[in-house]
């Protein structure tokens, strides 16, 4: 099981109902976070059958290739190199080697061993030295290949953080203070990695522009996605994909943020000098260093989605995935949620016939920092959903989860944390004032003095957040 604190939320003292409800839906979270284990997408995704690398409907002929180079960073990609090493060591006809950067907080030895793969630790959100250095040796392998190679690039989120390479001018410490500001902005992954590509020589297509360079080797990219609209481009900052941002994108992206002044001076150089000159774009669509680049998606949040309704439907629920885009400030959505919930079962009582409804949504919320508490995006909207119903009178059952399922999201050491009929009863009956939690953006101090945070370690896992509503109208 991953939820490490599920006996204290199931507690036997809560009302029957209540219970029942928090039952299934941490039971959903436990199928949510299983459905996209990297190991499992790698061994769904990936088969080798006479001799031939299959993935999708594209066949590799392994006999074409002298050896195989595996490189690429992420919260998933320890899962995922793991799984690929299981599958290359059990066919031994080629020589195959790699190295991947992964956060430090993963316990390898919980992750199990690697013959070839060496993983390297480094950290996340805010790059150090040792993604650097694990980057210049991804790019040693690269410079070593030749036609002959194959190259397999792992990529998720976090990589963006985990592999780092500044541009010229530019150091490692510039790149910490930016990405910090960036984070505390409340700008979208999305803007956050326009950024990043524009100031890496690893990222936004410039790593296949490095392959190219080298030995124009066959390069597969096998990519999870923890980004709203899995678009490439920002998954870990699109190291081998075409980039669809421009230096002009970035330098709206500072100017939206108030960001222009207070970014390191070589940043800001580097964004202005390359809106003047076009071309120091990074590679885009239909150039030629992308003609011997095949990627896949093999993991997403939407599979999650699906398992979780099937299983939601064995309990006679009605499924509405509401959204598969939710962006946007966490509190304005918490706020948001119970207008929400009443249209939706406004609408239902109507249509349907059945008790039960499951709302689902994801995507990725942000928070812009005003306190120095301990939360995260999840706990944010949840505690904003929260002191919204605080006065609204609830005639009917329901419980409300939010979750990274990555496994720690914000400052905190929670995934996320749950809002039912019983913490609002809880938060009333203590004379609980949310307004002095939220002002601070210390929403995990209260959903631990609550009992509502939910604990997991990091999963390796990595795809978008999850929203899980269940309702039971009384009738």
């Amino acid at each position: 099981m991953y939820i490490q604190n599920y006996s204290q939320l199931i507690s036997e003292s809560l009302n029957t109902n209540f219970l029942e409800l928090r039952k299934i839906g941490l039971k959903s979270l436990e199928i949510a976070i299983s459905s996209v284990e990297p190991r499992k997408l790698i061994g769904n995704g990936l088969k080798i059958y006479d001799e031939n690398l299959i993935i999708e409907e594209d066949k590799y002929d392994l006999k074409k290739f002298e050896r195989i180079l595996i490189i690429g960073g992420g919260k998933a990609t320890a899962q995922m190199a793991i799984a690929l090493d299981e599958l290359l060591k059990n066919y031994s006809k080629i020589v195959y080697e790699g190295f991947v950067n992964i956060p430090d907080d993963q316990e390898l030895k919980f992750l199990g061993s690697t013959k070839n793969i060496k993983m390297n630790l480094a950290s996340h959100p805010i790059p150090n030295e040792a993604g650097l250095n694990g980057v210049n040796k991804m790019l040693e392998l690269v410079e070593g290949t030749n036609k002959e190679d194959l190259i397999i690039c792992l990529f998720s989120g976090g990589g963006s953080a985990l592999l780092p390479l500044p541009k010229k001018n530019i150091t490692l410490i510039d790149i910490q203070k930016t990405n910090s500001l960036l984070l505390a902005s409340g700008a979208s992954i999305h803007e956050i990695n326009t950024i990043r590509k524009h100031i890496s020589d690893f990222k936004g297509g410039n790593l296949a522009k490095r392959i190219y360079k080298s030995s124009k080797a066959t390069t597969l990219t096998l990519i999870i996605s923890d980004v709203v609209g899995n678009k490439l481009d920002s998954i870990a900052s699109g190291p081998t994909v075409p980039d669809l941002t421009t230096f002009s994108d970035a330098y709206q992206v500072l100017s939206k943020y108030n960001l222009l002044d207070r970014i390191p001076m070589t940043v800001k150089e580097v964004i202005m000098e390359g809106v003047k000159n076009p071309q120091l774009e990074n590679p885009s669509k239909n150039d030629p260093i992308f003609e011997n680049i095949h990627t896949y998606l093999i993991g997403s949040v939407e599979i999650s989605v699906k398992e979780v309704s099937d299983y939601l439907r064995n309990y006679n629920f009605e499924i509405d995935y509401f959204s598969s885009e939710i962006s946007g400030e966490a509190a304005d959505f918490g706020k948001h949620l119970y207008d929400l919930i009443t249209e939706k079962l406004r609408e239902y009582s109507k249509v349907s016939k059945k008790s039960r409804i499951a709302m689902i949504g994801t995507g990725e919320l942000t928070v812009t920092l005003r306190g120095k508490g301990i939360g995260g995006r999840n706990q944010e909207m949840l505690l904003n959903f929260l002191k919204t119903i605080n006065s609204e009178k609830i005639d009917y059952n329901f419980f409300v989860l939010g979750c990274n399922l990555d496994g720690i999201e914000g400052n905190s050491k929670a995934m996320g944390a749950i809002v039912d009929n019983t913490l609002l009863m809880e938060t009333i009956k203590n004379n609980v004032n949310i307004e002095d939690y939220l002002k601070n953006n210390n929403s995990n101090a209260f959903f631990n003095l609550l009992n509502g945070e939910i604990f997991t370690g990091p999963t390796g896992v990595n795809v978008s957040d999850i929203i899980l509503i269940l309702l039971e109208p009384n009738l």
